[in-house]
């Protein structure tokens, strides 16, 4: 598998779970509904599904490094969907989840 596959992989995940999140929250937070909180669980569902497409074999790797993402996804998701503004600390602190992302996915192996 290409990194780039793999990345596009992690981002759709990212979508799914934090979205997941994001509709749950609403839902109850926001007093939005049920249908808030169904959609966002199909979403979290979904995000389970898409993991599964990583070619690596090890489970715990492909979650550790998807940590990683999920770190400046959320920040991202926080900056479009609520206004919320990243000090450069968040930023920093985001770059460097990438960056141990990064190795933990992509270093190369022995085997």
């Amino acid at each position: 598998m290409t990194v780039a596959r793999s990345a596009a992989l992690f981002v759709v995940a990212a979508l799914l779970e934090i979205g997941g999140a994001w509709l749950v929250w609403q839902g109850v937070r926001e007093h939005k509904g049920w249908a808030w909180i169904g959609a966002g669980v199909i979403a979290l569902g979904l995000y389970g599904v898409v993991a599964t497409f990583q070619s690596d074999e090890n489970f715990g790797r492909i979650l550790a490094a998807y940590g990683g993402v999920f770190v400046a996804g959320s920040l991202a998701w926080g900056m479009v969907a609520d206004g919320y503004r990243p000090d450069r600390w968040d930023v920093v602190g985001a770059l460097i989840c990438l960056a141990g992302m990064a190795v933990i996915m992509y270093a190369p192996r022995g085997h």
